[in-house]
């Protein structure tokens, strides 16, 4: 039941995405190129984002658990680490340098822009490079 539910949102994540432009590389670098031909528009998309997902919250912790699981699963960590900080500035030099991350990329692969066919693959060795060193440095620090 999980797993629908995960897809049905997914999908649901993918629309929107697709509606207000997210998954258009030209128009996020519009929006990021603020000395030249900039792109208003998503900062609509992200201020009404943020306003569905705070009322979204406020309405879901009041609940003592969630639907269809038998607790919430908040991250504990509060700390600003090295690791933190380094992960977000490449993911925001990608961002800046494509005008795709993760979501909207996976999304665009329907619209069949030859670049997708590129920043996938790349974003998906990414993620398994990263999950490798991590394996790795945990082992190192368990030696």
């Amino acid at each position: 039941m999980i797993i629908i539910f995960n897809f049905l949102a997914g999908i649901l994540f993918g629309f929107g995405l697709l509606l207000s432009g997210m998954a258009d590389p030209a128009k996020v670098l519009n929006f990021l190129d603020l000395a030249g031909h900039w792109d208003p528009s998503l900062a609509f998309v992200m201020g009404g984002a943020v306003i569905v997902t705070m009322i979204g919250y406020r309405m879901v912790f009041r609940r003592a658990k969630p639907v269809l699981d038998d607790h919430f699963r908040v991250p504990t960590a509060r700390q600003i680490d090295r690791q933190l900080v380094i992960g977000a500035a490449i993911f925001g030099a990608g961002w800046g340098l494509v005008g795709l991350c993760p979501g909207p990329a996976l999304v665009s692969i329907v619209l069949a822009a030859p670049a997708i066919f590129v920043f996938v693959p790349a974003m998906l060795i990414g993620v398994a490079g990263a999950t490798w060193l991590k394996r790795v440095q945990a082992a190192y620090q368990s030696a």
